[in-house]
C-alpha cells in the first residue's frame, strides 16, 4: 500500500474561489513534501523539429510521456500533478512510484528515439534539493468545472529543476530502463485540428512569467484579471467546441497513434482500431456520445500553472490586441515577461481511460504553438539579459 504521504497531493482541498483571488491566498498553497520528485520529460531541439514539420509527433510524444505517468499513478491509486508543454511534461511524483516511473519513461525515451527520431530528455531532481538550493515549492488544487481540476505551482523550483536538467553536464544515474512495454493505454489522437469556435477569430497560445518570483502570486493575478476582462470567463476563451470538432478515421493518422502507443504498426490492431473509430461516429450521435463531447470541452487542459502561466485561449485579434497592450504595461514596469503565438487552429490530444468521466484532453496551438511561444520568450530573456550585462 502506498505511504500516506503518496496521497499528499489527492488530499490537497480543491479550492473553486476564482483564480485571480486564489493566487493571492497564501494559506491556501503548501510546499510539497521533501520526499517527493520532479520529473521533466523534454523534446531536445523540438523548436528545429517544429519548425520542419513535425509538431503533431512533437506533441504525441509528449502526451505519451504524460499517458505512461498517469497509467502508472492510476494502478498505484496515486494522484499526481503534471503540466503539459507541448514539447514535454513536467510531474511532482511521490517517493512510492518513483523508480517505476522513471524506468517507463527511460523506456519511452528509447521508443521515441527509435520510431521518431526524436531525443526525449528525462530527468529527476529531488524536491529535497530543490529546498537545499533555497529554491520555492508551492502548490494549490483549483478548479473552474463541476469535474476537471488542476494543480498551481508558485515558486521557482520547477524552473530550477528545468536549469538542471537541460544543462550540459545533467547526468542520469541509477535508473534501468525496464524490459517489458510502457503502458500507454488510453492514449488517443483522433481529433483533426480544430477551428475557432463560432465568433472567435484566432488561437492565442500564451506564457507568461514573473521577473521576480517572489511576486509572481501578484502579477500573475493581474494577468489573469486582464484575462477575464477582456476575454471573459474560462468558457468564453475555450479553444474547443463541440461544433468544430472533427474525427479523423484516416489509416495514416491511426497508424501514427499506434505508433506511438505500441512502437509499431500492427495490421490486425489497425483495422480494429479503424473499426472502432467508424463505431465512434454512430456513437458521438447517441445521448452518452454528445455528453462525453461535452465533458471533453470541460476536461480540456487549456490553462498550465508550473510557476509561468502557459494558456492555449480564442478570441478576437481586436482582443489580442487589448491584452498585448496590458501586458506590454507590466512588461515595461519588469514585472513580467511574456510571448504569444497566433494560429488559425488548435490542437487535440487525449488520454481516455473510461468514456464516462475519466478523459483528460492536452491542448496545444497548431504548429506547435507552446514551442514556439517558448522560443520567443527565450528570445526575449536572452536580450534582457545582454541589456543587463551592458549596464
Amino acid at each position: 500500500m502506498p505511504d500516506n504521504n503518496d496521497h499528499f497531493y489527492a488530499n490537497l482541498p480543491v479550492n473553486k474561489i476564482p483564480l485571480h483571488q486564489l493566487l493571492i491566498k497564501n494559506h491556501l498553497f503548501k510546499g510539497i513534501p521533501a520526499d517527493w520528485h520532479v520529473i521533466i520529460t523534454d523534446i531536445k531541439s523540438s523548436t528545429a523539429a517544429v519548425n520542419a514539420g513535425l509538431h503533431e509527433n512533437v506533441n504525441l510524444i509528449a502526451t505519451g510521456s504524460i499517458v505512461a505517468v498517469l497509467n502508472i499513478a492510476f494502478k498505484a491509486n496515486i494522484t499526481v500533478p503534471f503540466f503539459f508543454g507541448g514539447d514535454g511534461a513536467t510531474f511532482i511524483i511521490p517517493p512510492g512510484i518513483v523508480d517505476e516511473v522513471m524506468k517507463s519513461l527511460l523506456k519511452y525515451k528509447d521508443n521515441a528515439l527509435e520510431n521518431f527520431s526524436l531525443d526525449l530528455r528525462v530527468g529527476i531532481v529531488p524536491v529535497e534539493e530543490i529546498y537545499a538550493r533555497n529554491h520555492n515549492l508551492q502548490i494549490s488544487r483549483f478548479s473552474s468545472s463541476e469535474t476537471f481540476s488542476i494543480p498551481i505551482i508558485l515558486g521557482d523550483g520547477l524552473a530550477y529543476a528545468e536549469k538542471m536538467i537541460k544543462g550540459d553536464d545533467y547526468l542520469l544515474s541509477g535508473h534501468d530502463t525496464a524490459n517489458d512495454e510502457i503502458d500507454l493505454s488510453g492514449m488517443q489522437c483522433r481529433w483533426d485540428k480544430i477551428e475557432p469556435p463560432e465568433n472567435s477569430e484566432e488561437i492565442v497560445t500564451l506564457i507568461v512569467i514573473a521577473r521576480d518570483y517572489r511576486q509572481q502570486a501578484e502579477v500573475f493575478s493581474k494577468v489573469i484579471r486582464h484575462l477575464d476582462q477582456i476575454y471573459g470567463t474560462p468558457e468564453k476563451r475555450q479553444p474547443i467546441s463541440v461544433s468544430k470538432l472533427i474525427f479523423r478515421t484516416s489509416f495514416n493518422s491511426l497508424g501514427k497513434e499506434m505508433k506511438h502507443r505500441l512502437g509499431k504498426i500492427k495490421f490486425i490492431e489497425l483495422i480494429k482500431s479503424w473499426f472502432i473509430n467508424i463505431y465512434g461516429y454512430i456513437y458521438f450521435r447517441t445521448e452518452s456520445g454528445k455528453n462525453y463531447l461535452k465533458q471533453l470541452v470541460a476536461m480540456s487542459d487549456t490553462l498550465v500553472m508550473d510557476g509561468r502561466i502557459n494558456t492555449v485561449i480564442t478570441g478576437t485579434e481586436k482582443q489580442r490586441l487589448t491584452l498585448q497592450k496590458a501586458l506590454n504595461v507590466l512588461e515595461g514596469k519588469d514585472e513580467i515577461l511574456y510571448a504569444l503565438y497566433v494560429s488559425g487552429e488548435s490542437i487535440m490530444s487525449c488520454y481516455v481511460r473510461d468514456l464516462d468521466d475519466d478523459h483528460i484532453h492536452f491542448v496545444d496551438g497548431a504548429e506547435g504553438g507552446y514551442t514556439q511561444a517558448a522560443g520567443i520568450l527565450k528570445q526575449k530573456i536572452r536580450e534582457k539579459m545582454k541589456n543587463t550585462d551592458n549596464i
